[in-house]
């Protein structure tokens, strides 16, 4: 080979390696772009996973323009309810503000006329009432009231006992305190609890409310009482629903992040987590029970679900498989999220529809639970197994056919269901298995709104106060509880029970209890 030869060659080869560097940085522009678009559409686009116009730019969400928003002025108010002139049949509400106000105590304000006008102008004979209408109603806010408990003590001496060796003196025993030496009450203690961990109102805020009504009650008092009642009381109450929970045959489980500041040989910037186990959405007996974590290690949830041998539906995470007494099922709205990011980030003029048909697959197979969510497990196992096993064989024939960029929005989705393949399939095993892990991030979805107000917890002491009150709030609701009559029921029977002794007594403050729901039901459900 002559020497022109060899430099055709060498020009040849350092060619082909130009393309490929250019092929290579062309991958990564797009990657990057993607990566773009997707961080923008986070920041100011709609967070909604709906596919509608998914394509069609959302703009930025104003959180200053709600009433603009949301103001109609063409939108009247409905007409007044009319007053039943039958007083003993109580008529069911059918507009709207009936609906609204249904159940509200009621004051009727009479508009009569003066003694002085009762007579008439014309001849003055005196007037005789003929009926009456009711022209306006309003709604009157009250605000919430204060007041203190003074536990006096009466004895009582027999007298003719008095001047023996054995004199009788009586005194009727007080109730037991929530914590010794402490204003706490049920009420308050609940109200705070409601308003924290319902509410997501932090303790700062809600002291400027304390002091707005007169009481210098510092956030220092109020989490050391939530501290002492958790420890005290709350703590034992959900590791007894920890010890039912394990025994489902269907649990959900998520994970989100914490920062503790104050963890013992860690680092204040150094994530902690907090990690949630919930039934299945159609549990006779619903439960949520929150774990505080330093980490994310699978051992977490390995030694959370030590004794339970069941399904268990997560997002994918690895560290579950951690659990082995456990058949993994996977999340089909996890995927559909991947395929709705990849469309999100698709560039203006590019005609791909690869993620579009992914996410139609998707959406079919929501479809036909949809179809079947009045279907008893029985009905939807067998219907299942005759439509959606169809439409899942398609869809991985149609993955195993796809060439996509390997880091790219798409790419990830459809790694992340070639990996997941077994486990999105695994619903399929049971009627009363869910398609998706939705459960789970619906439970944890209140302490990740929570911590965007509190942002942070200062000791793990404090975090694991906040994982057994979590997890009495999800539990209440859950079940149909009102939060705030929820921990004044558990604040007020607790401190007298012996339950040291006698664990059983811990039955009756259950969630999911007979007496609890009696007492605790949320009226404003129904």
């Amino acid at each position: 080979m002559d020497e022109k030869d060899l430099l055709i060659a060498q020009l040849r080869k350092e060619n082909a390696a130009l393309r490929q560097m250019i092929e290579d940085l062309q991958k990564q522009v797009k990657n990057l772009t993607e990566a773009v678009l997707l961080l923008r559409k986070n920041r100011f686009g709609s967070k909604s996973e709906r596919t509608r116009n998914l394509l069609e730019e959302d703009g930025q969400l104003n959180l200053f323009n709600e009433i603009e928003l949301e103001g109609d002025p063409e939108k009247k108010e409905k007409d007044p309810i009319q007053l039943s002139r039958n007083k003993v049949k109580v008529r069911q509400p059918k507009t709207k503000r009936e609906v609204v106000t249904h159940g509200l105590p009621e004051e009727e304000v009479i508009l009569d006329i003066p003694e002085k006008e009762a007579n008439c102008v014309q001849c003055g004979t005196k007037l005789k009432a003929i009926g009456k209408k009711v022209v306006r109603e309003t709604l009157q806010y009250i605000p919430a009231s204060l007041k203190i408990i003074r536990y006096v003590q009466v004895s009582y001496e027999c007298p003719r006992c008095k001047h023996t060796d054995n004199p009788y003196i009586v005194a009727r025993k007080a109730p037991a305190p929530v914590l010794n030496h402490s204003l706490a009450s049920p009420s308050t203690v609940a109200d705070i609890i409601a308003g924290k961990y319902r509410d997501a109102l932090p303790l700062y805020r809600q002291e400027t409310i304390w002091h707005n009504m007169g009481i210098d009650l510092s956030r220092t008092t109020m989490a050391n009482w939530l501290i002492r009642c958790t420890e005290e009381y709350f703590a034992p109450l959900v590791e007894r629903i920890r010890e039912d929970l394990v025994k489902r045959d269907i649990l959900h489980a998520d994970e989100t992040h914490v920062q503790v500041l104050k963890e013992p040989g860690r680092k204040p910037e150094n994530k902690s987590y907090m990690w949630v186990y919930t039934t299945a959405t159609q549990d006779e007996r619903p439960a949520v029970v929150y774990d505080y974590q330093p980490s994310r290690s699978g051992d977490c949830a390995r030694k959370f679900l030590s004794d339970f041998s069941g399904y268990l539906q997560t997002d994918g995470y690895a560290g579950y498989h951690k659990v082995t007494t456990a058949i993994h099922c996977g999340c089909w709205a996890h995927l559909r999220r991947k395929f709705v990011e990849a469309i999100q980030v698709k560039n203006k003029g590019d005609t791909s529809t690869t993620a579009e048909t992914g996410l139609q697959y998707c959406n079919k197979i929501f479809d036909i639970e949809t179809e079947l969510a009045d279907k008893s497990a029985e009905e939807r196992y067998t219907t299942r197994l005759k439509l959606a096993k169809q439409v899942l064989e398609a869809f991985w024939a149609w993955l195993d056919s796809l060439h996509v960029l390997p880091k790219s929005k798409l790419g990830d989705a459809v790694t992340y269901a070639i990996n997941q393949k077994s486990y999105l399939q695994n619903y399929l095993l049971d009627g009363r298995l869910e398609i998706s892990n939705n459960r789970a991030e619906n439970a944890i979805r209140p302490f990740t709104l929570g911590r965007k107000n509190w942002l942070f917890a200062i000791t793990p002491r404090g975090a694991s106060s906040s994982a057994a009150i979590y997890s009495l709030v999800e539990s209440a609701k859950a079940n149909g509880l009102d939060v705030y009559k929820y921990f004044n029921y558990i604040l007020t029977l607790m401190p007298g029970m012996d339950w040291h002794n006698h664990p059983g007594l811990l039955e009756k403050l259950l969630p999911w209890s007979d007496k609890a729901k009696l007492y605790c039901a949320d009226k404003t459900r129904n």
